[in-house]
C-alpha cells in the first residue's frame, strides 16, 4: 500500500475503529487489522470523512473589506459596494486574494469547491482570468469548478450574455443566475436554462434573496426543471424568503423541490448577516431551515458564500464552523439532524455537485479529512479541528493536536 490509516473511525460507522489502505490515489481496502505494509499513520480513533465540499463560495470578491464600506449591512449596499470596487480588479489582484481564501479552505479540510464567478461589462473576464490560474495550480489539493453568473443582471445589462458564453468556453463549467437583480427575473431564468442545455452543464442559481415569502421564483425554477428534465442538475442558493414562509407554504415548496429534483444551498453566515436589516426589534434570522427540507426529500448543502467583504465581513473558510453556525441559528437539537449538518458539508454536497468516486468505499478517490472527533455529531457540536487532509492519497495538510503543558 502507498499509505495505511490505522484506527480510524469512519463517518457513518464510528463505533468500531478500522484501517484504510490507499493505493494509486484510491481507497484500496477498508477493514480491521488490515494486513498490509506501507507508510502508516495511527489516527488513534479520530474521525475520518470524505473531504469536505464547498458548494458555493465567491473567491473572486473575497478579502476586499479594505476597499468597501459595510455600514448599512444590507444586500443593496453590498451589491453596490462590490460593483464599485470590482471595476478596479485586475487578474493579478483577483488571483492574490482568491489564493489566500483558497488556502484557508484547504487548511480547513475542503477537497472540492464550486466557486461562483461574476461577469459583466464592468469587470469583463478579469475575475475569471485570476481564478482560472488557481484551478491547475492547486489541483494537488483541491478540485475547483467555476460557476459563471450575472450578479448585476442579464437582460437589463447589455453585453453580459456574450461575456457569460465566452466565460463558459474559457473555463466555466456551471452556469448561474441572480434573477432578483434583473428587470425580468423569469426571463433571466429562461435564458440560463437555455445556456445550460446548449452547453450540457449544471445550473446553480442565487435565488429568492429577500425577507418575505412573496413571489417565490423557486416555484418557477421547479417548473422549468421538470419541463427540461433537468432534475438533479439544478441547485439554488440562499432562498432566505423560505425562512419567513408559514408552514403550509414551506411544505408546499419543499414538496415541489423534492419532486422536481432541485437542491438548495444555505449560506448561514451571509444570510444571517444581511437579512432582517429592515427590522428594529424581534429581528428575523433569515436562514432557510434546510434540515427540515431534508425531511421532505430535498437535498441540501451548507456553504460559506462570501469571506471578508460587504456581503459577509467575517469568515475563516471552515465548513465545520458553518455547520455549527447553522445548527445554532436554526436551533437544531435532534441527534439525527445534527448529523445531517455534517452531511450537508460532505456527502450531500457531493450529491449536489454530482461528484463521482466520492466516499469511503474501496475504489473511491482517497480524498479524506481527519477531524479531532469521534463522531459527526461531536465534530459539529465542538467545532472539531482538522488534523489531516489527503487528496488522491497524498497528504496535503497536517496539524498537531493541542497539548496541555502542566507544571511539574
Amino acid at each position: 500500500m502507498d499509505l495505511i490509516l490505522r484506527n480510524a473511525r469512519l463517518i457513518g460507522a464510528e463505533q468500531e475503529p478500522t484501517d484504510i489502505g490507499i493505493m494509486g490515489g484510491r481507497i484500496a481496502a477498508v477493514q480491521q487489522q488490515l494486513a498490509a505494509e506501507g507508510e502508516t499513520i495511527d489516527l488513534d480513533g479520530r474521525l475520518v470523512s470524505p473531504g469536505l465540499i464547498e458548494t458555493h463560495i465567491h473567491l473572486d470578491k473575497s478579502c476586499i473589506l479594505d476597499r468597501c464600506r459595510a455600514e448599512k449591512g444590507d444586500l443593496e449596499e453590498a451589491i453596490q459596494e462590490v460593483a464599485r470596487a470590482k471595476k478596479g480588479f485586475t487578474p493579478e489582484d483577483v488571483y492574490a486574494r482568491a489564493k489566500k481564501t483558497l488556502e484557508k479552505s484547504i487548511l480547513n479540510g475542503t477537497t472540492h469547491m464550486r466557486t461562483q464567478l461574476e461577469v459583466d461589462p464592468g469587470i469583463g473576464l478579469r475575475g475569471l482570468e485570476g481564478v482560472r490560474k488557481l484551478v491547475d495550480e492547486y489541483r494537488w489539493a483541491i478540485d475547483i469548478e467555476i460557476c459563471i453568473f450575472p450578479q448585476e443582471g442579464l437582460l437589463n445589462n447589455p453585453g453580459t450574455d456574450e461575456l457569460m458564453v465566452e466565460a463558459l468556453k474559457s473555463g466555466g463549467s456551471v452556469v448561474g443566475a441572480a434573477p432578483y437583480t434583473d428587470s425580468s427575473p423569469h426571463g433571466q431564468i429562461d435564458r440560463i436554462f437555455a445556456i445550460a442545455r446548449e452547453f450540457d452543464i449544471d445550473i446553480d442559481m442565487h435565488l429568492d434573496f429577500g425577507p418575505n415569502p412573496d413571489d417565490l421564483d423557486l416555484l418557477y425554477v421547479c417548473e422549468q426543471t421538470e419541463k427540461f428534465r433537468y432534475g438533479g442538475r439544478v441547485a439554488i442558493g440562499h432562498v432566505t424568503k423560505l425562512s419567513g414562509a408559514p408552514p403550509e407554504l414551506f411544505d408546499r415548496c419543499a414538496r415541489r423541490m423534492a419532486d422536481a429534483g432541485v437542491a438548495l444551498t444555505v449560506l448561514p453566515s451571509t444570510d444571517l448577516y444581511l437579512m432582517g436589516r429592515h427590522m428594529d426589534h424581534s429581528v428575523m434570522r433569515g436562514v432557510a431551515a434546510s434540515h427540515k427540507l431534508l425531511h421532505h426529500g430535498v437535498n441540501c448543502s451548507l456553504s460559506t458564500n462570501n469571506v471578508l467583504n460587504p456581503f459577509t465581513p467575517f469568515g475563516d473558510c471552515s465548513l465545520v464552523r458553518m455547520a455549527n453556525l447553522y445548527a445554532n441559528i436554526c436551533q437544531v437539537g435532534a441527534k439525527g439532524d445534527i448529523r445531517e449538518c455534517f452531511h450537508m458539508i460532505s456527502s450531500r454536497s457531493a450529491r449536489l455537485m454530482n461528484l463521482k468516486d466520492y466516499g469511503l468505499a474501496p475504489g473511491c478517490a482517497a480524498d479524506l479529512v481527519v477531524l479531532d472527533a469521534t463522531s459527526a455529531e461531536e465534530a459539529v457540536a465542538e467545532l472539531a479541528p482538522v488534523l489531516y487532509v489527503f487528496k488522491r492519497g497524498r497528504r496535503t495538510v497536517s496539524r498537531a493536536r493541542p497539548q496541555l503543558h502542566r507544571p511539574h
